[in-house]
């Protein structure tokens, strides 16, 4: 095996459930979020190959297993009954280096078929969604509550959006939510930065300790 093989190897695969994000660090260091939705549209598999249009409809789709396939590849298991897809490490290293590029052509292919894509937010029919803050340690003294129930913007999708828009009301805000002192559960579960935001979220934000 080549040198250049060798880098494409990958150290560490995770897969965030609740994002629908397959993370994956290569042994050159670099690390990639690859969205569900991402990799079905993009499986190699025979029979999405010759479909002869792009595939649609798939933008809530999860992975629900990751299969070994001996040392250079996985299968990945959708929870639409797509099964056959075979990822090697070579395929998914150039998904990932390539994202942006092929995520337009992607969009683009799409638009040429007349197909609208659901965005983010339009799986709640469009409207904002209401989530739970639950503040702890010194915040809710600071902040004089220790929950509210709040709408998010559009355009706050996930935790390290909605930091930033908490940050936004002000400077003892901006103090202490800022990423690397505070750590953020949703539903009492360990959340990401890119974890995203649903209806009816619990989210516990906790400064961690000095």
């Amino acid at each position: 095996m080549s040198k250049d093989k060798e880098q494409t190897v990958p150290e560490d695969i995770q897969l965030h459930t609740k994002s629908r994000l397959l993370e994956i660090t290569f042994s050159t260091g670099e690390r990639f979020e690859y969205p569900c939705e991402y990799l079905r549209v993009k499986s190699h598999a025979a029979e999405v190959r010759t479909l002869g249009r792009p595939e649609t409809g798939k933008e809530e789709v999860n992975i629900t297993e990751i299969e070994p396939q001996g040392t250079y590849a996985v299968r990945l298991v959708f929870d639409d009954g797509h099964d056959t897809g075979i990822y090697s490490w070579d395929t998914l290293y150039d998904l990932g280096k390539n994202y942006q590029k092929y995520w337009q052509d992607y969009l683009e292919s799409l638009e040429a078929i007349g197909y609208e894509r659901n965005a983010d937010r339009e799986r709640t029919g469009g409207r904002k969604i209401k989530i739970k803050l639950l503040y702890f340690v010194q915040l809710p003294d600071v902040f004089g509550k220790d929950q509210e129930d709040v709408f998010l913007p559009k355009e706050v999708t996930n935790i390290q959006q909605l930091l930033e828009w908490l940050r936004g009301r002000g400077k003892q805000y901006d103090d202490l939510l800022k990423d690397d002192i505070v750590t953020v559960t949703i539903n009492k579960s360990f959340a990401e930065p890119f974890t995203v935001l649903e209806e009816g979220d619990e989210v516990a934000i906790v400064p961690k300790p000095n």
